[in-house]
């Protein structure tokens, strides 16, 4: 059931947004908790409550088909119940101000919007943890399920603002002070941070989520176009630097940036998870079409 003509939402296009809800999650082992969602137990349980309808994906099992809709619309949609498993799908977008340069935010939403999607129309339990300015901790859109929940979960990406130096590693920390449940923890950062990122993996390992870690650099950041005299400003902090010998620089930069880039794919690895890093150049339809389904992120 695809949304309207006119556009959803101005994050996504409606032709994204109508593929996004066609696709599923694909986690690596499906960490799930006995209640309510897409995800069959294999633990038995005779309960026939119907929970919501989803479109039909090649793959699925088609005793699950509503045949009379099908008769209907000639359209397949396949029922979900009560019995089935929820997966929880936590959102962690970094809304620090360094993510606030050359579209690495507005990237960042657009992911987080298909990722949810494919939550949301899975009935699994979707929330979101903006981590920017850090007051009380992040600011939280709380768990829900469903496509009665696209407006709102739009609704909340769409009121993001990024500012802020609330640091990712800290801010994962607080999140897990809040969430209960298993599933994925999508993290979604620049990670230019000076903070101990293994151990915020530790504690998302630990808590029975699998990591989804997404790594957003601009291309400036990515090879830096620089001559002359450079003085650097951290955006975050206002503290500068002046570097003169801008060639030495750029070769300690890569050597640090790449490093870093092998550094987190390592730890997100050795905790059963996944990372991968992407150009705020490329479209949202590049990184979840191409880049996160032929990783197998998404099916």
């Amino acid at each position: 059931m695809s949304v309207a003509a006119t556009q959803f939402t101005p994050l996504l296009s409606n032709d994204v947004l109508a593929r996004a809800e066609r696709m599923r999650l694909n986690p690596l082992k499906r960490q799930t908790n006995r209640m309510r969602g897409e995800h069959l137990s294999g633990k038995g349980g005779t309960s026939i409550e119907f929970r919501d309808y989803r479109d039909y994906v090649a793959g699925d099992d088609i005793r699950y088909v509503d045949w009379n809709i099908f008769a209907r619309l000639n359209e397949p949609y396949l029922k979900l119940f009560a019995h089935e498993e929820e997966m929880q799908v936590v959102v962690l977008l970094d809304a620090s101000t360094s993510m606030d340069f050359d579209g690495k935010f507005e990237l960042a939403r657009q992911i987080a919007g298909c990722l949810g999607v494919m939550g949301l129309m899975s009935v699994e339990k979707v929330s979101v943890y903006s981590c920017g300015a850090k007051q009380d901790g992040p600011v939280q859109l709380r768990p829900c399920s469903g496509r009665a929940s696209l407006k709102k979960f739009f609704r909340f990406l769409e009121g993001i603002q990024p500012g802020g130096e609330f640091p990712i590693e800290t801010a994962i920390e607080a999140v897990l002070q809040h969430h209960r449940g298993r599933g994925i923890a999508v993290v979604l950062s620049d990670f230019l941070t000076l903070g101990p990122i293994p151990r915020a993996f530790n504690l998302l390992h630990g808590a029975g989520l699998e990591l989804y870690a997404m790594q957003i650099l601009s291309p400036a950041e990515i090879d830096p176009d620089m001559t002359g005299d450079l003085r650097f400003v951290d955006s975050e902090n206002e503290m500068t630097l002046d570097v003169s010998s801008v060639g030495e620089l750029l070769g300690i930069y890569h050597e640090h940036r790449l490093g870093l880039e092998r550094h987190l794919e390592t730890e997100a690895r050795k905790r059963n998870g996944r990372f991968v890093a992407l150009s705020s150049a490329m479209s949202i339809k590049e990184v979840v079409f191409d880049t996160l389904l032929r990783r197998g992120w998404v099916r």
